[in-house]
């Protein structure tokens, strides 16, 4: 009988990204503790014919040269392994396996920047070939210590979270993910064409054009699990505000309490509960981090409980994240950035979203589709 980590090796390599014989796949984990996982996605795309090749980050990386050095150039500076991989393999698949979500949070933020900035150009290149068709990507997470002590959970009970996320306690984990596509291609197939768009509730009042943008669905194949739609609003079509009622992570720093203010696609006012001064730094990042890049509706009703990793938190069921930075071009996001941050606003009590003057969604339920 397989073990679960094989089992999710397998619904990746071979539904998730569709491995063909022959193609060059990069499994990249960002710390040592991913390589349980790393080693079943190893002999599954062995398996499947491809060419596996595997790069694990060191442990606290990002913090070991935001230590060792003040010069922002090296601390900025593209690693050229992995350029080159994201640039000729066909199939790359990440596993999140963080020992300490919050290693970054009390380094000067002028280092973080540069850290992020060297992420940025590997970054830059998956959203390119992703939207030329020509690289397959999929982000999963290896459940560590770490996640389950920042969701309340012990080891235990974050894996079996995982897991099921992930539907591997099903008998057939790649049906179960189709029906998940047929679901939300219903509700795609209803917002074709349409061109405004309006969430509004007790934390948003967001207005925004999606007038030839199209709406993509998340079914387990880019990120794992999934469970979302999401779309690239028209760039300085943006305007209203939005409070995020969860906290937001990234880099390894945490924000409580942030409320955004667009005019004209651009954040024009951002303040915070907590860690304010990071939010202003990273909107700083570059022109692109002050515009929306993705706007997306959780719709995993499997997915309940936020548990601080945004690869579960922004599938929640009855939720929905915005993202500043860079857009999808597959979505017709032209916008670019070093920055892609996701942060998440919950619309189960009182939200509302209208497409074209017609109520599509209330309190988290959809109401076309």
């Amino acid at each position: 009988m397989k073990t679960y980590l094989e089992k999710m090796a397998d619904v990746i390599i071979n539904y998730s990204t569709a491995v063909q014989p022959g193609e060059r796949v990069l499994l990249r984990g960002t710390s040592p503790a991913a390589e349980p996982l790393i080693q079943a996605l190893y002999q599954a795309a062995l398996r499947a014919g491809g060419q596996a090749f595997t790069y694990i980050h060191l442990r606290d990386e990002d913090s070991l040269a935001i230590e060792a050095t003040g010069q922002l150039d090296l601390l900025a500076a593209v690693n050229p392994m992995l350029k080159l991989m994201y640039e000729t393999c066909q199939v790359i698949v990440r596993v999140e396996a963080s020992e300490n979500p919050r290693a970054l949070s009390d380094y000067p933020p002028e280092r973080q920047k540069a850290r992020l900035q060297a992420m940025a150009g590997v970054m830059s290149i998956q959203m390119e070939r992703e939207g030329q068709g020509t690289l397959r990507r999929c982000t999963t997470q290896f459940p560590t210590q770490a996640y389950a002590q920042a969701a309340g959970m012990s080891l235990r009970q974050y894996e079996r979270f995982v897991f099921e996320a992930c539907k591997l306690h099903l008998a057939d984990p790649v049906a179960a993910w189709q029906e998940v596509e047929q679901s939300q291609q219903r509700l795609i197939d209803y917002l074709a064409g349409k061109k405004h768009l309006h969430a509004r509730g007790p934390n948003i009042d967001l207005q925004m054009s999606i007038e030839g943008r199209p709406f993509l669905n998340a079914t387990g194949k880019i990120n794992f699990p999934d469970g979302e739609i999401f779309t690239g609003p028209v760039e300085d079509s943006v305007n209203g505000w939005v409070k995020f009622t969860y906290p937001a992570y990234y880099h390894d720093n945490e924000v409580i309490g942030a409320r955004l203010t667009f005019e004209n696609g651009l954040v024009t006012q951002a303040t915070a509960d907590k860690n304010e001064a990071f939010l202003q730094n990273t909107l700083d990042t570059d022109p692109g981090a002050r515009r929306l890049g993705e706007f997306a509706i959780g719709a995993n009703n499997d997915i309940q409980r936020f548990t601080g990793s945004i690869l579960f938190d922004e599938k929640i069921g009855g939720t929905v994240h915005l993202a500043v930075g860079q857009g999808y071009p597959q979505s017709g996001s032209t916008n670019t950035s070093a920055v892609h941050w996701d942060m998440i606003c919950d619309m189960r009590e009182g939200g509302e979203i209208w497409v074209d003057g017609e109520l599509f969604y209330r309190n988290g339920d959809f109401l076309k589709g």
